[in-house]
């Protein structure tokens, strides 16, 4: 990806720092949010000591029926709540009870964001005892139908709203938001929300979404989350005529003045945050995605999920697959059903990791890659009308029009689909692959479940349960001629909330293409035996903390390595210091 990268910023490298003075990697936990502070004592401080009416409408330190007696007495909360005292177990199974009783997805995502906006320890601790069941639901799929409605379900602002009205005033509009030691900002501006397209404003929902998993699974602190939206306008003509839209009706903005506008931006993040706020980009059109990247990647700390996230999470998967379908990375033919962001970003790393393991110029290695757009299998013959990021992987071949022409020719013995367009390994595609390979890996990546190129019981039934098959939405398991078959999720929740969590605890100032590396590679080691018998290549959801621990230590120690961590000493137990420093969502005991 860097090798990719480095061609548009004319050759410059994120490793290429001027020597700085080493600071403080992290920002003192004054909300008793980290689990190293789970047994102190915490003032509810909000402009003043939070108490009464004030405390029960704050989300961070409201607690509901569970305040205590003594809290009660001391906060002047008697008369305002009923007089019985409730644990937070209790609160979490009443909880759990209500929004298991609604039937459809979108209520329940509502009521998570009520809880939320409410009680945000209480959210968060639903979320983490029932990762597995709520993660559909906070995340992806629902997400998206939430993104599309947004307009309808609105009730009130969860992040920052910045439109090109704010043009020239974003660093006032920075300030406007109450939290000042911020480490994570999400960013999107709604273009190509999942597989949906051009959602505009109401892309809302994605940092919203993303940030409540870095908390969850990845212990960031709710304090030093942030979700921005960037309003340039919106292209999709059924919005513009909606009345219910929160967003700038015009077309959006494009050329210089969305490069003025965005650069105004990053530079306020640096300028009100520092150095270390990671700016994660989030569901950028393919041109604007890859130009932000290479833009900024040098001057400041940015990820990209859909391009370096995506990426990760299926490398981890490929090579955990290893161990089911045989051989190395390099004995594998691999072909792409989708060429974008995700697509290319996927495949420059599974390049990346094969050089690395044999040794061989990252040039040579691509050649084991293809990858098929909407006009048919990238080949040297298309070179001059490519976009700049398919262009590695434009190889010498007759041109092929479609993917099951491809996967006859190219014979590959690992098929993913990134296209964002739902059935397109039609049944005769998947039956190509199995005739090719006694194991054939099968990966259809695109969100939400309608977008799927094809679903687990298609790819079993079609291979005669011979496939190995991951999915970016979640399948339930199923029964194929009495075995059942459980399918893994390619999800990258599985990545960046960990990988967000190594950059902020050591410190980092810049991401490098071998911290994407250590973080798949950590995610694969923690594949048991016991999952690769239900054919598994993840490790299950229900120990995401603890994967996410391994991710940053693993994530953190490249860092130190690369010399692009300020915090200092090194802590000697990466894994722990991750943990210590993970949110609690426990409640905390009042002075």
């Amino acid at each position: 990806m860097e090798s990719t990268l480095k061609g548009l910023r004319e050759g410059e490298s994120v490793l290429d720092l001027s020597p700085r003075a080493t600071v403080g990697g992290g920002v003192e936990d004054v909300y008793g949010e980290d689990r190293a502070t789970e047994d102190q004592l915490v003032t509810p401080w909000s402009f003043s000591v939070a108490s009464g009416y004030t405390l029960l409408r704050d989300p961070q330190y409201n607690k509901g029926l569970a305040f205590t007696e003594k809290e009660r007495d001391a906060h002047y909360l008697r008369g305002l709540l009923p007089p019985t005292c409730v644990s937070q177990q209790l609160q979490e199974k009443q909880l759990m009870n209500n929004i298991r009783q609604y039937q459809v997805p979108l209520q329940k995502y509502m009521a998570m964001m009520e809880l939320q906006e409410t009680n945000e320890r209480l959210f968060y601790k639903l979320l983490v005892d029932n990762v597995e069941e709520l993660l559909p639901i906070v995340y992806t799929p629902t997400v998206g139908e939430a993104c599309q409605k947004y307009g309808s379900i609105f009730k009130r602002p969860q992040g920052l709203y910045i439109s090109l009205k704010e043009k020239g005033k974003i660093l006032e509009v920075l300030r406007n938001w109450p939290e000042r030691s911020i480490q994570v900002i999400v960013v999107t501006d709604g273009e190509r929300i999942l597989g949906l397209g051009d959602l505009g404003c109401q892309g809302m929902g994605i940092p919203v979404g993303k940030l409540a998993l870095y908390t969850a699974l990845g212990g960031l602190r709710p304090s030093a989350c942030l979700p921005i939206t960037i309003d340039v306008g919106t292209n999709n003509e059924k919005l513009l005529n909606d009345e219910f839209y929160i967003g700038l009706r015009q077309k959006r903005a494009t050329g210089q003045e969305y490069s003025e506008l965005l650069n105004e931006f990053m530079t306020a993040v640096k300028q009100n945050y520092g150095e270390k706020v990671l700016v994660q980009f989030e569901d950028f059109a393919n041109h604007n995605a890859f130009e932000l990247l290479a833009k900024y990647g040098t001057s400041h700390l940015v990820f990209n999920d859909d391009i370096q996230g995506t990426a990760s999470v299926v490398l981890a998967g490929v090579v955990a697959a290893l161990k089911l379908i045989g051989g190395t990375l390099a004995d594998h033919t691999f072909l792409f059903l989708g060429a974008g962001e995700a697509g290319t970003g996927i495949a420059e790393l599974i390049a990346l990791e094969m050089s690395k393991q044999t040794k061989t110029p990252i040039e040579e290695t691509r050649k084991k890659i293809w990858l098929v757009d909407s006009k048919g299998l990238i080949v040297g013959s298309r070179q001059n009308s490519l976009q700049h990021f398919k262009k590695p992987w434009a190889h010498d071949h007759e041109p092929v029009g479609t993917l099951l022409e491809a996967v006859k020719v190219i014979k590959p013995t690992v098929l993913i689909g990134s296209s964002g367009v739902g059935k397109t390994f039609t049944k005769e595609v998947i039956e190509a692959v199995s005739s090719i390979n006694d194991k054939p890996l099968v990966l259809a990546l695109s969100n939400p479940t309608s977008q799927s190129e094809c679903t687990a019981e298609e790819a079993y039934q079609w291979s005669e349960g011979r496939a190995i098959f991951a999915s970016g939405s979640p399948f339930d398991p199923f029964d194929y001629k009495g075995k059942v078959y459980y399918s893994g999720q390619a999800n990258n929740a599985y990545i960046f909330p960990g990988f967000g969590l190594g950059l902020v605890m050591s410190g980092a100032i810049r991401v490098h293409d071998d911290m994407l590396l250590a973080a798949s590679e950590a995610l694969a080691k923690l594949v048991t035996e016991e999952d690769y018998k239900k054919g598994l290549i993840y490790p299950p959801f229900s120990n995401i903390r603890t994967i996410s621990a391994n991710i940053a230590a693993n994530v953190a120690a490249k860092a130190y390595e690369l010399g692009l961590a300020t915090r200092l000493p090194r802590p000697e137990n990466l894994v722990k210091y991750a943990e210590s420093c993970m949110y609690s969502p426990i409640y905390r005991n009042y002075r």
